[in-house]
Protein backbone atom coordinates (compact mmCIF):
# COMPACT_ATOMS: atom_id res chain seq x y z
CA UNK A 1 0.00 0.00 0.00
CA UNK A 2 2.89 2.49 0.90
CA UNK A 3 3.93 1.97 -2.72
CA UNK A 4 0.62 2.60 -4.35
CA UNK A 5 1.03 6.20 -2.92
CA UNK A 6 4.83 6.58 -3.61
CA UNK A 7 6.02 6.22 -0.05
CA UNK A 8 8.72 4.09 1.06
CA UNK A 9 9.31 1.70 4.38
CA UNK A 10 11.98 3.76 5.62
CA UNK A 11 9.59 7.31 5.31
CA UNK A 12 7.25 5.77 7.65
CA UNK A 13 7.20 4.86 11.33
CA UNK A 14 5.05 1.94 12.51
CA UNK A 15 4.13 0.62 16.05
CA UNK A 16 1.65 -0.87 17.78
CA UNK A 17 -0.65 0.23 20.93
CA UNK A 18 0.57 -2.58 22.96
CA UNK A 19 3.96 -3.89 22.77
CA UNK A 20 3.47 -7.49 22.88
CA UNK A 21 0.90 -10.17 21.07
CA UNK A 22 -1.97 -10.56 23.68
CA UNK A 23 -1.99 -14.16 24.84
CA UNK A 24 -4.10 -16.46 21.57
CA UNK A 25 -3.81 -13.17 19.09
CA UNK A 26 -6.75 -12.01 21.00
CA UNK A 27 -7.89 -8.14 21.62
CA UNK A 28 -5.46 -6.12 23.83
CA UNK A 29 -7.14 -5.47 27.51
CA UNK A 30 -7.42 -1.64 28.26
CA UNK A 31 -5.05 -2.38 31.03
CA UNK A 32 -2.78 -3.63 28.50
CA UNK A 33 -2.51 -0.24 26.47
CA UNK A 34 -2.70 1.87 29.62
CA UNK A 35 0.17 -0.57 30.55
CA UNK A 36 2.33 0.55 27.32
CA UNK A 37 1.22 3.85 26.77
CA UNK A 38 4.15 5.82 28.11
CA UNK A 39 6.25 3.70 25.57
CA UNK A 40 4.29 4.53 22.97
CA UNK A 41 4.00 8.34 23.84
CA UNK A 42 7.94 8.41 24.19
CA UNK A 43 8.06 6.62 20.86
CA UNK A 44 5.43 9.42 19.54
CA UNK A 45 8.03 12.56 21.06
CA UNK A 46 11.03 11.04 19.61
CA UNK A 47 8.96 10.84 16.07
CA UNK A 48 7.04 13.88 16.36
CA UNK A 49 5.26 12.86 13.51
CA UNK A 50 3.26 15.42 11.32
CA UNK A 51 0.34 12.64 10.92
CA UNK A 52 -0.98 9.46 13.65
CA UNK A 53 -2.51 6.68 11.20
CA UNK A 54 -4.19 4.93 13.11
CA UNK A 55 -4.54 1.18 11.35
CA UNK A 56 -7.63 -0.27 13.21
CA UNK A 57 -10.12 0.42 15.82
CA UNK A 58 -8.06 -0.35 18.70
CA UNK A 59 -5.55 2.50 18.31
CA UNK A 60 -8.01 4.83 17.48
CA UNK A 61 -10.22 4.42 20.05
CA UNK A 62 -7.45 4.45 22.48
CA UNK A 63 -7.05 8.08 21.32
CA UNK A 64 -10.53 8.58 20.40
CA UNK A 65 -13.43 6.21 22.62
CA UNK A 66 -16.36 7.41 20.77
CA UNK A 67 -15.43 7.12 17.38
CA UNK A 68 -16.59 3.47 15.32
CA UNK A 69 -13.70 2.42 12.57
CA UNK A 70 -16.91 2.12 10.30
CA UNK A 71 -17.47 6.03 10.46
CA UNK A 72 -14.38 7.59 11.28
CA UNK A 73 -12.00 5.81 8.58
CA UNK A 74 -10.47 7.99 5.75
CA UNK A 75 -11.22 10.88 7.68
CA UNK A 76 -9.15 13.71 9.58
CA UNK A 77 -9.51 14.09 12.80
CA UNK A 78 -8.02 16.52 14.59
CA UNK A 79 -7.54 16.73 18.15
CA UNK A 80 -4.66 18.67 20.63
CA UNK A 81 -3.43 16.40 22.96
CA UNK A 82 -1.26 17.36 26.00
CA UNK A 83 1.70 14.57 25.07
CA UNK A 84 1.34 14.38 21.35
CA UNK A 85 3.00 17.39 19.31
CA UNK A 86 0.61 16.48 16.15
CA UNK A 87 -3.15 17.21 15.70
CA UNK A 88 -3.73 15.42 12.51
CA UNK A 89 -4.95 12.05 12.97
CA UNK A 90 -6.20 9.66 10.70
CA UNK A 91 -8.48 6.10 11.44
CA UNK A 92 -8.00 3.26 8.43
CA UNK A 93 -9.29 0.10 8.63
CA UNK A 94 -6.70 -2.65 10.31
CA UNK A 95 -5.07 -4.46 6.78
CA UNK A 96 -5.82 -7.49 8.17
CA UNK A 97 -9.49 -6.85 8.01
CA UNK A 98 -9.01 -6.23 4.43
CA UNK A 99 -7.53 -9.88 4.65
CA UNK A 100 -10.53 -11.28 5.89
CA UNK A 101 -12.95 -9.59 3.77
CA UNK A 102 -12.22 -8.84 0.42
CA UNK A 103 -14.69 -6.47 0.21
CA UNK A 104 -12.48 -3.78 2.49
CA UNK A 105 -9.32 -4.33 0.48
CA UNK A 106 -10.65 -1.19 -1.92
CA UNK A 107 -11.81 0.92 0.77
CA UNK A 108 -8.53 0.69 2.36
CA UNK A 109 -7.09 1.14 -0.39
CA UNK A 110 -8.84 4.27 -1.31
CA UNK A 111 -8.32 5.82 2.43
CA UNK A 112 -4.48 5.44 1.79
CA UNK A 113 -4.64 7.31 -1.08
CA UNK A 114 -5.63 10.28 0.86
CA UNK A 115 -2.51 10.06 2.93
CA UNK A 116 -0.38 12.22 0.26
CA UNK A 117 -3.29 15.14 0.74
CA UNK A 118 -3.36 14.79 4.20
CA UNK A 119 0.37 15.40 4.43
CA UNK A 120 0.20 18.51 1.63
CA UNK A 121 -2.61 19.74 3.90
CA UNK A 122 -0.99 19.77 7.15
CA UNK A 123 2.40 21.35 5.27
CA UNK A 124 0.48 24.16 3.77
CA UNK A 125 -1.21 24.76 7.53
CA UNK A 126 2.25 24.83 9.01
CA UNK A 127 3.53 27.33 6.56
Amino acid sequence: MLEKIKMSRESVYITNIVKYRPPNNRDPEPEEKEACAPWLYEEISAISPRLIVFLGRHSMNYFFPDLKISDAHGKLVKKKFKKIQTSHFLPLYHPAAALYNGGMRETLIKDFKKIPKILKIIESEEK
